[in-house]
C-alpha cells in the first residue's frame, strides 16, 4: 500500500486497493461462488441479500482470497504484524424493482480507540461483478481518525455519503466502525461480493457468524496459518465438539449442524 493510500485511509476510514484479482481469477472465483450458492446453505439477510457466512467450510478455496497477498500486505500496514481471520460472508444481491434503500449503521464492536487508526476490525469488500451507478453498491460516510465519532445523522451531515464503485476484482478495505450501508437501487444487474473481516489474534473474536474449518487452525503444518485462523469463536468450538466432520465435501449432516448453531446464535430463524 502506498503512502498516499495510507493517508487516504487515515482521512476517510477506508481505502481502495484497486483491482486485486485478474480477469481469470474473477472468472474462477465467480464460478466457485455460483457453485457454492447451489449447496442449499445460503439464507436471506437484510433488505435484499442472500448470504453464506460458512464459505470457508463449504468452499475452502476462498482461503486464497482471504489471504490474498495484496490484502495481507495492506492489513499489516494498517493493523500491525499479526492480523487474523474473523469472518467471511459471500453475498448476492439480485436484480431489483423496488424502492431505493439504505440502512446506515456501524458494525460492532465499532472503533478500538487505543489503536492509532481506531481499527478494531477491518473488512475487505471484494467485488466479483462490475459495480457502478446503475447497480447495487457499497456506500460509506468518510470519517477521519482525527475527528470525533458522531451519531449517525450527525456523521452523515458532516461526512456525507460516498458510493464506492469498481470493476470486478476490486478490493476495498474499511474500518467496520465507520458508518456504512449496502445501497439497493432499481437495477437489472446482480451484485456478487465476498465480505471478509479481520481482527487481532490477541483480542476477542468478532462474531459467531463463520465457522473456521479445522484444516486451517489445527490441521495445517504451517504455524502462520494456524495463528491466522486460530482465534476461534464459540460456533467453531461447538461444531467440532459435536463431531469431526472432516469429509472433503460438506455433508448434509455437517451443514445441518451449522444451521442449528446459526439458529442458536441468532443468525437464522428456526
Amino acid at each position: 500500500m502506498t503512502d498516499a493510500q495510507m493517508r487516504f485511509f487515515k482521512q476517510n476510514g477506508y481505502v481502495s486497493l484497486g483491482k486485486i484479482l485478474t480477469d481469470a481469477e474473477v472468472d474462477q472465483f465467480t464460478a466457485l461462488f455460483e457453485r457454492d450458492r447451489a449447496n442449499g446453505h445460503w439464507y436471506r439477510f437484510g433488505h435484499h441479500q442472500t448470504i453464506n457466512c460458512d464459505a470457508l467450510f463449504t468452499s475452502p478455496a476462498f482461503d486464497r482470497i482471504v489471504r490474498h497477498p495484496a490484502v495481507m500486505e495492506a492489513l499489516r500496514q494498517l493493523m500491525g504484524p499479526n492480523p487474523c481471520f474473523s469472518e467471511i460472508c459471500l453475498r448476492n444481491m439480485e436484480a431489483y424493482e423496488g424502492e431505493f434503500h439504505q440502512a446506515w449503521h456501524r458494525d460492532g464492536p465499532r472503533h478500538w480507540m487505543e489503536h492509532p487508526l481506531r481499527v478494531g476490525f477491518l473488512q475487505l469488500m471484494l467485488y466479483f461483478t462490475d459495480v457502478d451507478e446503475t447497480t447495487h453498491c457499497f456506500s460509506i460516510s468518510p470519517e477521519s481518525v482525527d475527528e470525533p465519532i458522531l451519531e449517525n445523522d450527525q456523521q452523515l451531515e458532516r461526512g456525507g455519503k460516498r458510493d464506492l464503485y469498481g470493476e470486478a476484482g476490486t478490493g476495498i478495505l474499511f474500518n467496520i466502525g465507520a458508518l456504512h450501508t449496502a445501497t439497493t437501487r432499481p437495477t437489472q444487474s446482480e451484485r456478487k461480493t465476498a465480505q471478509i473481516y479481520y481482527g487481532f489474534a490477541d483480542r476477542p473474536y468478532l462474531s459467531e457468524d463463520s465457522i473456521i474449518p479445522a484444516q486451517f487452525w489445527r490441521g495445517s503444518s504451517d504455524e502462520s496459518t494456524r495463528l491466522f485462523y486460530g482465534n476461534l469463536n464459540a460456533k467453531t468450538r461447538g461444531f467440532y465438539e459435536s463431531g469431526e466432520f472432516n469429509a472433503k465435501e460438506p455433508t448434509e449432516e455437517a451443514l445441518e449442524r451449522l444451521r442449528e448453531l446459526d439458529v442458536k446464535y441468532g443468525r437464522r430463524r428456526p
